[in-house]
């Protein structure tokens, strides 16, 4: 197997708010190599020097938690389009000798220490509205509900995304539109998420700008970074709920 020299530029940064510096390193790869691993190699040579491993976040490695979000040569997950970074191998990134790696950069994610963000406040926006109150007791049936088919599979593709902040990151605005109004079209298209429309859609977009986030630029990156390619029409969706939500309150 061909081993090939990598040269990593890293964003390190203590604490956040400590004054951060860039870090460069030198990693031997080879394509079958996954990106977290080629940091997972690095960090054992670091260790060994006696030197402070660089921080990174994680969980599933499948691409399904979106935990692991992270720049890449100035693109949210990396240039390769609908993965997150987890799924990046070094064969996706042949013919680059160097690397850029920096943290998502937005107000409203804080870093915590280099490469690892608080994106907790995507959880608020999520507690805020991005769920369904319903009594508990035995399932219903699943057809008593009669749903069109193509509103359950746009709802189901909606459902896809992870939350990894890819889209804030991504805007120049750091909008997280295309998170918002994925949950929100989600449930509004779901029978069971219409009790609570109104008051969902007024409580998350509430919340999303007290946290500090933009407004949505409409340049369309966020659906260019998506790792779940969720579409710009959840944005729409998203403008036209908030808007049937406030002119009900009148």
């Amino acid at each position: 197997m061909e081993m090939r020299t990598l040269k990593l530029r890293v964003w390190r940064q203590q604490r956040g708010h400590k004054e951060g510096k860039w870090g460069e390193y030198q990693v031997e790869v080879h394509d079958d190599m996954s990106f977290l691993e080629a940091l997972d190699i690095l960090n054992e040579a670091l260790v060994a020097r006696n030197e402070d491993p660089i921080a990174f976040d994680y969980d599933c490695r499948e691409g399904i938690c979106g935990s692991c979000g992270l720049m890449v040569e100035g693109v949210p997950h990396g240039p390769e389009p609908g993965m997150t970074i987890c799924q990046v191998h070094m064969r996706h990134l042949a013919g680059r000798s160097i690397l850029t790696v920096e943290p998502w950069r937005l107000g409203a994610f804080p870093i915590i220490k280099d490469l690892v963000v608080d994106r907790s406040a995507f959880d608020q926006i999520m507690a805020a509205g991005g769920y369904v109150s319903t009594n508990v007791g035995a399932a219903p049936e699943a057809n008593a509900t009669p749903i069109p088919h193509d509103d359950a599979e746009l709802a189901f593709d909606y459902a896809a995304c992870i939350g990894c902040g890819a889209c804030a990151a991504a805007c120049r605005n750091a909008a997280p539109h295309l998170f918002v109004g994925a949950k929100v079209a989600q449930l509004a298209l779901m029978p069971q998420g219409h009790p609570e429309r109104t008051t969902r859609v007024k409580r998350m977009v509430e919340t999303m700008q007290r946290l500090g986030f933009g407004t949505c630029s409409n340049d369309g990156e966020c659906e260019a970074v998506c790792p779940k390619a969720i579409k710009t029409a959840a944005i729409g969706t998203l403008n036209r709920e908030y808007l049937r939500a406030t002119l009900k309150s009148l």
